[in-house]
């Protein structure tokens, strides 16, 4: 495996009073595509500013391999770093572009010529290479930006919002390539996004991070399916929560009584210790959520609850139905379109429905002790 481990160790980053990361810990794997996702302004840029050596810590340390990197400076990492801003040279073609770090350390040029030519070729733009940045389109301009960072071989290769400057059909299909070209050269990608998608899509593990602080690192699926807290739950993808109590536990199934959705119950997968007495959070996605107009037969081992379509919204791949219950929560439901139009006229605004899911697909994101 090539690349690095990164161990990020207590880091804190403070600007007068104001502390954008506090006492951050957790570590990258050698060769993983790993993404710090959060909201604007949660301290993901500034944490990889620190391990490109762009910005000191306050307190705590950064490794590479187990050796501190603090006591040197941006140039002297063996890492590299690909800006939302792209930051090419404007009077040099794309060749002379992913040259430039090898012209700086004066790299014979039939060594330089190669390397180039296989950095070109790993993006795609071997056809291109004659070409200034004002002729290139945004995602090519971006593949240069890449291969330019790459060249000097890095372990740790750190990509700041490198897409959220393309249209979202570029963008993914930039993600697409991005993710082929980290599993050609192996390295470690450290990549900051605020775009959850993005990040669930192509990354190993996931680190969440909001208002200087990480919320939960974990695989995509561990993300999204068991959240850790209210924050994650609802800023990965989106879900329905309820509050209520916990009124009864029997062989690992708690019931829990909500203000606004009656009765829920949690099957033994999602319930994480509740008990008797104790104030939970619940979630559970949209998807997992099936909506009919008859009340299913056999409901045992689901979630039940009536309601009327307040409003659809037709996605294309899927529709998107919010609907009140008779107990006056707002429940999100989404249903993917597996049938043409003509063939099933779906169910509508106004409509009187039936909202059921498996009692195992309910998680209890935060759980309150009397």
């Amino acid at each position: 495996m090539k690349g690095s481990t990164v161990t990020i160790r207590n880091v804190t980053k403070r600007f007068g009073t104001v502390s954008a990361v506090s006492d951050v810990s957790f570590e990258i794997r050698k060769g993983e595509f790993f993404s710090l996702l959060g909201p604007s302004g949660c301290g993901k840029t500034t944490l990889l500013r620190i391990i490109a050596g762009f910005d000191d810590p306050s307190q705590g340390d950064v490794l590479l391999d187990e050796s501190s990197m603090l006591h040197l400076p941006s140039n002297r990492r063996h890492v590299n770093t690909v800006f939302q801003s792209y930051a090419l040279f404007p009077h040099l073609s794309v060749y002379e572009n992913v040259a430039f770090p090898l012209r700086l350390k004066k790299t014979k040029e039939n060594i330089l010529s190669e390397r180039v030519g296989h950095y070109l070729d790993l993006v795609k733009l071997d056809e291109q290479k004659s070409k200034m940045p004002a002729q290139l389109s945004g995602g090519q301009k971006q593949r240069v930006a890449i291969a330019r960072a790459l060249i000097n071989e890095p372990s740790v290769l750190l990509l700041d919002e490198p897409l959220s400057a393309l249209d979202a059909k570029l963008r993914q299909h930039m993600l697409i390539e991005l993710d082929a070209i980290h599993d050609e050269i192996g390295i470690t990608f450290i990549y900051v996004t605020h775009d959850q998608q993005e990040a669930i899509s192509v990354s190993d593990r996931v680190a969440v991070m909001n208002e200087g602080r990480i919320q939960q690192v974990g695989t995509p699926a561990e993300i999204y399916e068991t959240p850790t807290n209210q924050f994650v739950a609802t800023f990965i993808g989106e879900t329905n929560t309820f509050n209520g109590s916990v009124e009864s536990v029997d062989n690992g199934v708690a019931v829990l009584a909500t203000p606004n959705a009656g009765r829920i119950i949690l099957g033994s997968s999602a319930q994480r210790g509740v008990s008797v007495g104790d104030k939970v959070l619940c979630t559970v996605r949209p998807e997992k959520i099936r909506v009919t107009r008859t009340r299913p037969e056999n409901i045992a081992g689901t979630n039940c609850l009536e309601g009327i379509v307040d409003e659809t919204i037709y996605t294309g791949f899927l529709t998107k139905y919010f609907i009140t219950t008779k107990t006056g929560a707002l429940v999100k439901v989404f249903k993917q379109q597996v049938d043409a139009p003509t063939r099933d006229a779906g169910i509508r605004y106004g409509d009187t429905v039936f909202l059921w899911w498996n009692t195992q697909d309910g998680f209890a994101v935060e759980v309150n002790k009397p």
